[in-house]
């Protein structure tokens, strides 16, 4: 799963020729690891259906801070470039993939 910084996001999320989902994350966030491992599960069923990546909250603020990131971890679905919608349903690959079908 790819690193995101405040630098690189508009870019990347904009040239993706696929809908992004974003986890938004802090290092010691057990539910965030959690969170961080079912993704990697997940990343091999949706390859060329939707980009998965990750931003360290610590290190980048600009990003959550628009989105008014509060609590994580927090999973954020752009399509087109732009922001959708916070994907609910944290916790396991089955209950994303379930939110990810809805759009």
């Amino acid at each position: 799963m790819r690193d995101v910084t405040d630098r690189d996001f508009d870019d990347v999320v904009k040239q993706s020729a696929v809908p992004v989902l974003v986890e938004f994350w802090k290092p010691g966030c057990g539910s965030c690891r959690a969170l961080m491992h079912e993704l990697e599960k997940l990343e091999l069923d949706m390859l060329g259906k939707t980009l998965i990546l990750k931003m360290n909250v610590e290190e980048n603020f600009q990003i959550p801070a628009e989105l008014e990131v509060h609590t994580l971890p927090a999973l954020a679905l752009y399509h087109q470039g732009t922001f959708e919608r916070f994907i609910g349903g944290l916790g396991t690959r089955e209950e994303i993939l379930k939110q990810l079908r809805l759009t």
